[in-house]
């Protein structure tokens, strides 16, 4: 190619380039996105300070306004977290990606997505906000926040600075969601129509938010797939973990004060270690800190206080059996399963898998314990908790088996929710294709009109505690009433409990 012809080649590329740039002024300066599948993208739009320095251990603070226009058209960083033997991510790690159909006035319905992970790994790069904006005309915003020790870790009995240390998580997912509150009307979106939604750890710590006094105002409705108030741990269970993880770097409970300045690496990798097997499930998460969670979570649902939030909540059919299989040895299953899962709640799940043996296979008998126990009996305490106090809910049970025994299995759904239109491009069987169908129409109307109900779908009844009717998604969709929830009177509201 001659020179001249090269000089024209990148002088196109340039003018393409800057045809496809997207700016946006927000209240903190200007941002520059790009188009991506004919609608516009920002990716790592810096929602809050970089906690970083002195502000480890502290509640996210304002971002300093910036004078040029801000570059957001790759990922920010995840947050630190342990990657096998290594640590990937970095402190500086409060980023939102945003997707919008069009930056106009038509005040679209906004989704915002917080990953899961067990609250000690994910991003959210990790799922595609084209799922929802592309052709479901949604803005959708997936989020980071601090994860593990660095953001769930209590420190608030070495100083009082500190009082929520113990929930930052949490107090970022409010920090982005007062960012996308004083923004979004600038990308098209409606901060009066705001849907929070997770899976996993990602609905444990959205229920957590939504028992948080400052969450108050910030969205209208939820979906919370596989998740409720059970991640909440009482601060004496927290300061335990604090020093178990002391003691894998070596360090006493008085040497506390020296996670203000560890490096980050080495928090993770003592992380990592007091993380492995089934029981890092449970170890890290949001706390009773008297501050930013003043009540049990229960009992501040049944208040009245979520008065008039609309919110999906549902829970697979196998949950149990992502985290065990047929072939592990159950001669111990208390020490090898139960205790690192639940601590000094074994017992209770114990006694139930004990009494599932009567009927069933270990295997079979540890899959339906751990699918309560974990789960369903969380979802639907909360369910019955926040209805009566004026919430509109409806209850869904994902059991598409996909011809597995103990199939609908924790996290199978979301293939279908976030993987609809690959699913429906495909050879896939009719039954997947259904299923993508059914199942992300569902969510998409819900987000839209605050009413889960499809054209092509059973009618679906809002939850109550006396008919009790769920959705059941499977290759046929049909609405169950149970004929009774099943419910541990003696199993507090936190799964984990160290004391």
């Amino acid at each position: 190619m001659s020179p001249i012809k090269n000089i024209l080649t990148l002088l196109l590329s340039a003018i393409t380039l800057t045809a496809s740039a997207q700016t946006v002024k927000t209240d903190k300066g200007y941002i520059r996105g790009l188009t991506e599948n004919n609608i516009a993208v920002f990716k790592g739009i810096p929602y809050a300070q970089p906690p970083v320095g002195d502000l480890r251990y502290l509640p996210p603070t304002d971002h300093k306004a910036w004078t040029d226009t801000l570059n957001t058209t790759d990922f920010g960083s995840s947050a630190t977290q342990p990657a096998g033997n290594k640590v990937m991510g970095a402190e500086d790690c409060l980023y939102l990606n945003l997707y919008t159909p069009a930056m106009d006035d038509h005040k679209r319905a906004v989704v915002v997505w917080v990953h899961g992970g067990s609250m000690t790994n994910g991003s959210g790069s990790g799922m595609n906000g084209h799922a929802f904006a592309d052709k479901d005309d949604i803005v959708t915003i997936t989020i980071n926040y601090r994860l593990g020790a660095l953001g769930f870790l209590y420190m608030g009995d070495v100083d009082r600075k500190y009082a929520q240390s113990g929930n930052l998580g949490l107090l970022d997912v409010v920090a982005a969601l007062k960012w996308i509150h004083q923004n979004i009307a600038a990308f098209g979106g409606d901060p009066n129509r705001v849907t929070i939604m997770g899976e996993s750890a990602g609905a444990k710590l959205l229920s957590a938010v939504m028992v948080s006094p400052a969450s108050k105002g910030l969205y209208q409705q939820a979906i919370l797939e596989s998740g409720s108030v059970q991640c909440i741990r009482d601060s004496v269970t927290s300061k335990n973990e604090r020093t178990r993880l002391l003691n894998q770097l070596g360090l006493t409970a008085a040497d506390a004060r020296q996670l203000l300045t560890l490096p980050a690496d080495s928090i993770m990798k003592a992380q990592g270690k007091i993380c492995e097997g089934i029981g890092g499930n449970s170890q890290l998460g949001p706390v009773y800190d008297g501050v930013t969670i003043p009540l049990d979570g229960y009992r501040y649902a049944a208040s009245g206080k979520l008065a008039g939030i609309k919110a999906i909540i549902g829970t697979n059919e196998n949950e149990g059996a992502a985290f065990t299989g047929p072939n592990a040895d159950y001669s111990y299953a208390n020490a090898t399963i139960f205790k690192p899962l639940f601590q000094n709640d074994a017992p209770m799940a114990y006694a139930y898998y004990q009494q599932q043996l009567k009927t069933d296979s270990p295997y079979a008998a540890a899959v339906k314990t751990l699918t309560q126990y974990m789960y369903q009996v969380h979802s639907y305490r909360l369910a019955k908790a926040i209805t009566p106090a004026g919430a509109s809910v409806w209850m869904y049970r994902y059991k598409y088996q996909n011809g597995k025994p103990f199939g609908a299995r924790h996290g199978d759904e979301l293939h279908y929710i976030w993987g609809a239109d690959k699913i429906l491009a495909s050879n896939d069987d009719a039954d997947k294709k259904q299923l993508a169908r059914s199942l992300h129409s569902a969510w998409v109307a819900f987000i839209k009109t605050g009413d889960p109900n499809t054209t092509n779908a059973p009618k679906w009844p809002k939850y109550n505690n006396y008919a009790r009717q769920v959705m059941i998604f499977d290759s046929t969709d049909t609405v169950m009433p149970l004929k009774e929830v099943y419910d541990d009177k003696n199993f507090p509201s936190a799964v984990f409990v160290m004391k």
